[in-house]
């Protein structure tokens, strides 16, 4: 099947080699290369576009992967869907709930598909703790959190227009810590609980640059079973933690750390590694040709939408500075680090508690809204407390 990608550039080198990949054992043909910006040099000899139209109209992809400007998203998604190609999307797929129905009209009226590039839910290890749980080994689960300590200097935040932007050109960008660099952590809490709807959020956003977006927040989701889903990440962290995806249960707890597929269920001695991610390229391949399940849908997608909805109408994160930060290096490799941010997450994911329910004297109260189906069977929300 011919393959184009939108994006070549950036993270898009990372799909380049993908590509090459199945290429190579004969899955797919690369048809062509699309980047507004002059493609970063590679072995590849597909034509070149700066226009995705225009390469939708001459190279005719079966398969077309898409990885820009997540606010971009939606306009090229359509139009290749339209084009007759089926789509691999970047995470975040959309970053509002109406995009989010948009699209999925449009998968509608087209019957094409679409994938989203949340590769963690490929991932075997959390197969396995998924089979775990459905075996009774945590128990009765009682609350799923996700706790991360990142760190990224003031470079990361010049990479891109768009980058630690909430907005570009009236559109939401929501370049923070929860909406992109940590969103697979928390897309995997969801898909634990998968058929547990969210009905209400809770929300606390701290900034520690001149950006306009988090790069520290503590979430709490609240599922239609009264379960919460706690998420505590930070990329202004102390030492680094991957990310870890902890399942409290009524024997035990479960803890996957998604970013290296090692998983540590109750009994055992330490973590076992786990390897093998399904490729999701080749899982949508897959699907076109005999029609196997795609691991990641835009449907599967829809409470982590309504999720990042609530950001969209948040309050502006409130900023640390002074005595509670420590600066380190100069210009663009600065970095910054909360003091005693990692203890502090890490007892949110272990009570599954907001960081203003803890003694952090920084923290603020969150932004709460709740979630209600509609009678389409999508997701709204109400500016109200959620209990």
């Amino acid at each position: 099947m011919r393959v184009a990608l939108i994006g070549a550039n950036g993270h898009g080198r990372w799909h380049r080699r993908q590509i090459a990949e199945l290429e190579a054992a004969g899955v797919v043909e690369l048809a062509a290369l699309v980047d507004v910006r002059p493609i970063e040099p590679g072995p590849e000899a597909a034509p070149h576009f700066t226009d995705h139209r225009a390469m939708l109209r001459e190279a005719a992809p079966d398969v077309v992967v898409i990885c820009t400007p997540p606010y971009t998203h939606r306009q090229i998604a359509t139009d290749a869907l339209r084009a007759g190609a089926d789509v691999l999307l970047e995470k975040p797929p959309v970053l509002s709930r109406a995009e989010h129905r948009a699209l999925s009209e449009v998968l509608r009226e087209t019957g094409r598909a679409c994938q989203v590039g949340f590769q963690a839910l490929g991932s075997a290890a959390l197969h396995e703790l998924r089979r775990s749980i459905s075996y009774g080994v945590v128990g009765t689960v009682t609350g799923v959190a996700t706790v991360a300590a990142w760190q990224r200097d003031d470079a990361y935040y010049r990479r891109s227009p768009w980058a630690g932007k909430r907005t570009v050109d009236g559109r939401p960008a929501l370049d923070g810590a929860l909406a992109n660099p940590l969103a697979h952590a928390w897309m995997q809490c969801l898909a634990i609980m998968d058929g547990d709807p969210p009905v209400g959020v809770e929300l606390e956003r701290y900034r520690c640059r001149d950006i306009e977006v988090d790069d520290t927040a503590c979430l709490r989701i609240t599922l239609a079973s009264g379960r919460p889903v706690v998420v505590a990440v930070t990329l202004c962290g102390e030492e680094f933690i991957p990310g870890e995806v902890v399942v409290h249960g009524t024997a035990g707890r479960a803890v996957l750390e998604y970013p290296t597929d090692r998983l540590l269920l109750p009994g055992d001695d330490g973590y076992r590694e786990i390897p093998g991610r399904v490729n999701l390229l080749e899982n949508l391949v897959q699907h076109r040709a005999d029609g196997t399940p795609l691991i990641a849908p835009l449907a599967r997608t829809e409470p982590f939408t309504a999720v990042l909805d609530v950001l969209n109408s948040a309050p502006d994160p409130a900023f640390l500075g002074g005595d509670l930060v420590v600066e380190e290096g100069e210009g663009p490799a600065r970095k910054v680090t909360i003091k005693g941010v990692n203890s502090a997450l890490r007892q949110a994911a272990e009570k599954l508690a907001l960081l203003s329910e803890l003694p952090v004297p920084w923290a603020v109260g969150p932004h709460s809204v709740r979630l209600t189906a509609t009678p389409e069977n999508t997701l709204q929300t109400t500016e109200e407390p959620v209990r």
